[in-house]
């Protein structure tokens, strides 16, 4: 052992326990060696501080309840004034144990040995017994034995001094030459500044500080808190929470366990225990799973949930942070097809009926998706909560990215007026006038064979000089849509509608294009129905509207399309004439997979 300044022995009226120090002011214990602080002075003294006894008081525990098997056997001790000495150094988690096994150290100040005394022991195996304590067993057959006084001693590696655990317990018969260890580990899930001081392979002590930060600002009891102020800090809503976290029917999804699960995905480690609090979720991950990206998935996840703005923002940002300071360097961007950065909003229908809707909002950059929210909404949430996901998803994107707005919806919302919604509620003008905007069918999307079938289209397009427009005027909407579909899929890269798919008959050949892979469809939202004998009248508007864009695609790139039609809705909202511009309501349905990847929908269902 390398040094024992640090080591302490608490006075509690006339109990004696063993602590130790972990910063210039902070001294850990067992709680019951400091049981009865509320009536009885705490002093502590140091093995090598000229023992010299300190006034100290309880400002934080784990909760622990009186009894032996009650977990949370832990206390926080301030002193009355800062110690000149170095505090504890802790070793990563894992340290302690081995094969052969490591020796252990602990100093305790039993009865007759107020300056202290060691006593050598092991660690009989990694796992916690009630996902608390690590079981301890004599190194040798002799020795100093566990017994009162070294309650809440430091726990160390003979070779180098540093802090794995601390001592809870030991059996009550002489005879039996073990005892219990509470590891670093879990004492930092009740006091989670402790955390910091901790060393974690893949997170720095600034990351861990910042995301403890964050999530005391969320949690109703966090742990370590003071005693008398902290309950049973289960993970149900209270009214503290709901004024940052959402109220929202599914509230429950944002309890720690469930954040865990989304974090580690379906392959990973299992639930390990019921987690108390967000903290012990997210120090789990830190400490014990492997995936450096677990805890990235917690916190984004989490930020769905949270109403406050800044602190929303912050959990976000927080894995930016994590991915600068991995040791490891990042893969390689994949070399992307296109020069759009798009943002996805995903909608689809949840349940049975028109009452709920999945929507996920996600962002992305050379390929890669980023997910920035996932929610299942009622009806009428569903447009404010889009808005306020793609504003985030911004924040995503590299200042120089071409931003993309894609809708993936449901087939019969494709003729949605989503190019018309307000941009936000201090922004009146339309979400198509602020950035390119296309929609997609969520069904072609997740089916595997009309995706390759489109890949294979999009490769045919990029060596085409001009693509080919197909038009379906209103006349033909009385056409074979079985034909239709194997037609489309020999000879057409775009079909343009002179009218909007309402009626059954025109659903049908819309159905037909989609089916058909074709890329790209174009269409009015309002306008003629569709009728036999509409297209010798004149005046039909559905003619006049595949005229005027018959001429106004001529020579475009597929690929620009979006950018093209975005230059037209502004024009056409922007227009003075008495008469709404030709192209207002103008809908776009562009789809490039290559652009899009992932075309499996949502990565997780929030009430699955």
């Amino acid at each position: 052992m390398t040094s024992a300044s640090w080591h302490a022995r608490i006075s509690c009226g006339r109990d004696t326990g063993a602590g130790f120090l972990v910063t210039e002011q902070h001294v850990l214990t067992c709680a019951h060696v400091v049981a009865r602080g509320d009536s009885e002075a705490v002093t502590v003294s140091f093995a090598h501080g000229g023992y010299e006894e300190v006034p100290a008081r309880v400002v934080a525990h784990g909760g622990w309840d009186g009894r032996e098997t009650d977990p949370g056997d832990l206390a926080v001790l301030e002193l009355d004034r800062p110690v000149p000495m170095k505090p504890a150094e802790f070793a990563t988690p894992g340290d302690a144990y081995g094969d052969p096994p490591r020796r252990l150290l602990a100093y305790g100040f039993p009865k007759r040995y107020d300056e202290g005394t060691l006593a050598e022991y092991r660690a009989t195996a990694e796992q916690l017994i009630a996902g608390e304590w690590v079981q301890l067993e004599a190194w040798a057959a002799h020795g100093q034995p566990l017994v009162p006084g070294f309650s809440g001693a430091a726990v160390t590696l003979a070779d180098t001094g540093q802090v794995v655990g601390m001592v809870s317990a030991a059996a009550r018969s002489p005879e039996i030459r073990n005892g219990r260890m509470l590891p670093a580990r879990v004492m930092a899930r009740y006091w989670p500044r402790l955390a910091d001081l901790i060393p974690t392979p893949t997170h720095t002590q600034q990351q861990k500080e910042h995301l403890r930060h964050l999530l005391q600002q969320l949690d109703p009891a966090p742990p370590g808190a003071p005693l008398g102020a902290r309950g049973t800090a289960r993970a149900t809503p209270t009214d503290r929470q709901s004024d940052t976290i959402r109220n929202h029917p599914t509230a429950s999804e944002y309890s720690p366990e469930r954040l865990y699960s989304d974090a580690v995905g379906p392959l990973g480690p299992p639930l390990p225990h019921g987690f108390t609090s967000l903290w012990d979720a997210a120090w789990y991950l830190l400490s014990e799973v492997p995936d450096p990206e677990a805890t990235a998935r917690f916190t984004t996840r989490l930020a769905d949930f949270v109403e406050d703005g800044p602190t929303r923002s912050a959990l976000r940002a927080w894995p930016e942070a994590h991915r600068t300071h991995r040791s490891s360097p990042p893969p390689p961007p994949r070399r992307p097809s296109h020069s759009w950065s798009p943002i996805l909003v995903e909608i689809a229908q949840s349940g049975s009926g028109d009452k709920d809707f999945l929507v996920e909002v996600s962002a992305y950059n050379n390929g890669h998706r980023r997910v920035v929210g996932s929610r299942r909404l009622p009806v009428d949430r569903v447009r404010p909560y889009a808005l306020e996901r793609i504003d985030e998803a911004y924040h995503e994107l590299e200042p120089g990215a071409r931003e993309l707005l894609a809708f993936v919806l449901p087939r019969r919302w494709l003729n949605a007026d989503v190019a018309h919604w307000k941009r936000s509620a201090d922004d009146d003008s339309p979400l198509g006038s602020f950035a390119p905007l296309v929609v997609m069918d969520l069904e072609r999307r997740r089916s595997g064979g009309l995706q390759h079938k489109l890949r294979q289209k999009w490769r045919y397009l990029d060596e085409q000089p001009a693509p080919r427009l197909h038009r379906i005027d209103c006349w033909s909407v009385g056409q074979d849509h079985v034909k239709l579909t194997i037609g489309l899929r020999r000879g057409a890269d775009m079909v343009g509608f002179g009218t909007p798919p309402r009626a059954d008959s025109v659903r049908r050949l819309f159905r037909a294009s989609l089916n058909a892979a074709v890329p790209v469809m174009l269409w009015p939202r309002n306008g003629c129905r569709g009728e036999h004998r509409c297209g010798e009248s004149e005046d039909c508007r559905g003619a006049a509207f595949l005229d005027r864009l018959a001429e106004h695609l001529a020579g475009l790139p597929v690929r620009e399309l979006p950018y093209h039609v975005h230059e037209l809705r502004e024009s056409a909202y922007a227009s003075d004439a008495p008469e709404p511009h030709w192209a207002y309501d103008l809908a776009l349905l562009w789809e490039d997979p290559e652009c899009l990847p992932d075309p499996v929908g949502y990565l997780h269902s929030p009430v699955g």
